[in-house]
């Protein structure tokens, strides 16, 4: 939903009956009337109240209907029914001095039912929106509940007597609508906190007053007040002061009959001949080149539309127009959309990533979408892999099973083993979406028996039959690690015992794992084979999953390390990482090499997967260790000669790494980073791991633009040293270089809003529109230096995430 746009139900089309809770009784009960002389065998020692509530509609001041009654409850002092109420009238029924009276009564006493209170509540508020949530209302003791227009008992607290605590009820309502975004650590805390708010305010004001909780029921829009056969609202009447009405039009949002008439004339394919000899004037070559520059997630007005469609003859010979004409299209007007085809067919031929944004979900005619495959078909196997996964996710956008797109990814891995391998795996990890598992499935099919009948290569390469048997053996072999994993987690004792108890399995129970039958493609590097676990070797994280760190055997002699995790959704991770080696290349191509390390991650299912283990410290480790990073590097790359006294070398790959994953992880907007998230190779090379919170989320409060710590500055000599200057001159290089590629980046993000990637699926449209924040498109090369240069000394002079970072440290000490 945008940022300006309200949407919401008319009370008149709800054809529901009205329903809320009636939850339970808060405050201490008055004390009972004294009894009657006649009653000698009844003291107000042995009284138990016995409470029900009646509820009964009031409409204009009238009562409406039949009352509903609760059943009986003794069981206090805190009185809980927990109970639905459904009256005979429906939604559409009410009007907008609809209200609902709640009287409390007592029927312990002998004779008639002592009230103990009553309540009355409007179902509209001041704006006309049906009230919805949890409401805690005043009962006026000893008085039943008055539905009269100008109520008497009305159950809402009177402003000069709200206090703190009304305050945060009424937040609390607001947090469990959903209008306040949850943040689970900072919501703990603040429920501690508000608990103690009320047990004090309680213990201050004493029971002076009894209050009941009614429950209204939500639904997925607002609700707005509108009569049956009404075209608008009738508006409150306006007091003496300047008042603000809100008016709802029903009307906004659809298309203006008038401006669509003149569109159609403007777009009569008798102008055709016209349009064909037409040039744009210097003014709007000015505009069609600034539409030209907009990234793939703005949306055309009406007017540039108009003006691309106008000039679209001229257009032809410049291929970054195509995705941008395309959008001004009428698809629904068959002739419009059949010229469109014909000047696609004869256009400057594009570039392979403005065709990933023909097949996102905005596209949906199939020539366009097949057009866009055979442009792929131009790229070579190594970009092709770089965008595979946001390939597979386009297949939710296809309108057939078997679409081209499909065809196509099944035909090129045929041809490369990784593409193949790879494939099946994203493909496999989709068939948990209940929604698409029938489509991935097709696709899962259409390359298993491509692959059966794939006789052998030319080059003597292994038939299809035998790659697809590898293939299937790489789930067996995850299926065999899961349960490794659960016989470790079962293990009683410290994470020393387990490590033993996995050794203990793959020597003994499972040693058909020490080694295999016949080799298995490393499902992280299909074209390295794997022959084995090595026990000795192999261990457990301490973690509270406890990931298994394995050592695998290669057919060529050498050994591999991977991390396999359960209980974790690394989809998240597969595409950070994904990224981080897509920007590498984009770098790389331009010249710039930050020695990057883009480790290779593979989901293998909703809640498991692997990593590649690289040898490396966490910087909280090496501070904790050896007091700083110059002291670490100092240690493997001595030279007395050498800046810090460290090889050049090293010191240059540290502060290209920094750089490389300063600028990335703002662009991403990698949040959640701490120094036990930060590691170091002994060679200099820093790199980031855990992306838990990815498009600017972040658990902790104020985190600064980029993870820039103190002790990084250090390791560089300091703020004012050449060799932190030369850091801001890789950082602010390296930004303008990937700012270039931006619609690619955006393109990518943009086929993945249908998946179930958790920091994406919450707002696709928001995550979006905060990557595209960040390579601020609206500076040139030289104003993004310029803000660029600014960020990092944001970053570097932030002083709240330093003391964050030290309540980690003692988090992790005390763990």
């Amino acid at each position: 939903m945008g940022g300006n746009e309200f949407r919401f139900f008319l009370s008149c089309d709800i054809n529901l009956p009205v329903t809320f809770r009636i939850e339970r009784l808060e405050g201490k009960l008055p004390p009972p009337n004294p009894p009657n002389s006649d009653d000698v065998d009844f003291t107000s020692e042995e009284r138990r109240p016995e409470l029900y509530v009646e509820c009964l509609l009031y409409i204009d001041g009238t009562p409406f209907g039949l009352p509903m009654r609760t059943r009986l409850e003794s069981s206090g002092p805190s009185y809980c029914w927990n109970e639905l109420i459904t009256l005979n009238t429906k939604y559409r029924d009410l009007t907008a001095n609809s209200q609902l009276a709640v009287t409390v009564y007592d029927v312990s006493s002998c004779k008639s039912d002592e009230v103990v209170g009553g309540a009355t509540i409007h179902l509209f508020n001041m704006k006309k929106q049906l009230k919805t949530g949890k409401h805690k209302l005043r009962l006026w003791t000893g008085k039943e509940a008055d539905g009269s227009i100008n109520t008497t008992t009305p159950g809402k607290v009177p402003k000069e007597e709200r206090g703190e605590l009304e305050r945060l009820e009424k937040l609390q309502n607001k947090y469990e609508r959903g209008q306040i975004q949850r943040v689970d650590w900072l919501d703990r805390l603040a429920f501690k906190a508000m608990e103690k708010i009320k047990e004090r305010e309680s213990i201050k004001n004493g029971s002076t007053h009894v209050y009941i909780v009614v429950d209204f029921c939500s639904f997925e829009h607002r609700v707005v007040f509108q009569e049956s056969g009404a075209n608008f609202v009738i508006p409150s009447p306006i007091a003496s002061t300047n008042e603000l009405v809100t008016v709802w039009d029903p009307e906004v949002g659809k298309i203006n009959p008038s401006e669509h008439k003149q569109l159609k004339l403007a777009r009569s394919l008798t102008r055709g001949i016209i349009d064909r000899d037409l040039k744009p004037s210097s003014t709007e070559r000015k505009s069609i080149q600034r539409i030209l520059k907009y990234p793939p997630t703005r949306t055309l007005s009406g007017e540039e539309k108009q003006l691309l469609w106008k000039f679209r003859f001229s257009l032809m010979s410049e291929k970054r127009a195509l995705t941008k004409f395309l959008r001004c299209v009428e698809w629904s007007d068959v002739q419009e959309a059949k010229q469109a085809l014909e000047l696609m067919g004869k256009w400057e031929t594009i570039d392979v990533s403005d065709a990933l944004e023909l097949l996102s979900s905005v596209f949906e005619s199939e020539e366009v979408r097949a057009y866009a495959v055979t442009v792929l078909e131009r790229a070579d196997d190594e970009e092709l892999q770089c965008y595979l996964l946001q390939l597979v996710q386009a297949l939710r956008f296809e309108r057939s099973d078997k679409s081209r797109l499909s065809h196509f990814l099944v035909q090129r891995s045929l041809r490369n083993i990784e593409l193949a391998s790879f494939l099946r795996w994203y493909v496999t990890v989709e068939l948990h979406d209940p929604a698409y598992a029938r489509r991935f499935y097709c696709t899962y099919e259409i390359l298993q028996e491509s692959m059966l009948k794939l006789g052998a290569g030319a080059n003597g390469d292994e038939d299809g039959f035998k790659s697809w048997q590898s293939l299937e053996r790489q789930t067996e072999l995850t299926a065999q690690l899961c349960s490794i994993m659960r016989d470790v987690r079962n293990v009683r004792g410290g994470t020393q015992k387990k490590i033993e108890k996995l050794r203990h399995l793959l020597s003994g129970l499972l040693s058909e794992l020490t080694y295999f039958d016949e080799p298995i493609r490393s499902p992280l590097a299909p074209r390295v084979l794997i022959t084995g676990i090595i026990p000795s070797e192999s261990s457990i994280f301490k973690s509270a999953l406890h990931p298994l760190r394995l050592a695998f055997r290669t057919a060529s002699g050498g050994s591999c390390k991977i991390i396999f995790k359960k209980g974790d959704d690394l989809r998240q991770d597969q595409l950070v990482i994904q990224m981080v080696s897509l920007m590498d290349r984009l770098l790389k191509l331009e010249n710039l090499d930050l020695h990057l390390t883009p480790y290779r991650v593979l989901a293998t299912g909703h809640d498991e997967g692997m990593m590649e283990f690289i040898p490396s410290k966490s910087l909280a480790q090496i501070l904790s260790e050896h007091r700083s990073i110059t002291s670490y590097l100092q240690k493997f790359h001595p030279d007395e000669d050498g800046p810090f006294g460290i090889t050049a070398t090293c010191l240059e790959t540290f502060i290209k790494s920094c750089a490389g994953y300063s600028v990335i992880t703002y662009i991403l907007g990698i949040g959640d980073r701490h120094l036990d998230n930060l590691l170091l190779q002994d060679d200099g090379r820093l790199f980031h791991v855990d992306f838990g919170f990815i498009l600017g989320r972040d658990p902790k409060p104020f985190p600064p633009p980029m993870k820039l710590c103190k002790e990084m500055v250090e390791a560089m000599g300091g703020a004012e040293s050449q060799y932190y200057t030369r850091f801001k001159s890789y950082c602010c290089e390296a930004y303008n270089i990937l700012r270039k590629s931006s619609n690619l980046v955006l393109n990518l993000f943009h086929l993945m809003a249908g998946s179930n990637i958790p920091d994406i699926a919450s707002d696709p449209e928001k995550g979006i529109l905060k990557l595209q924040e960040k390579f601020r498109l609206d500076l040139d090369d030289e104003e993004s230096i310029h803000f660029f240069q600014d960020l990092i000394n944001e970053s570097v002079s932030a002083l709240f995430p330093q003391m964050v970072e030290t309540i980690h440290r003692w988090a992790q000490y005390w763990r």
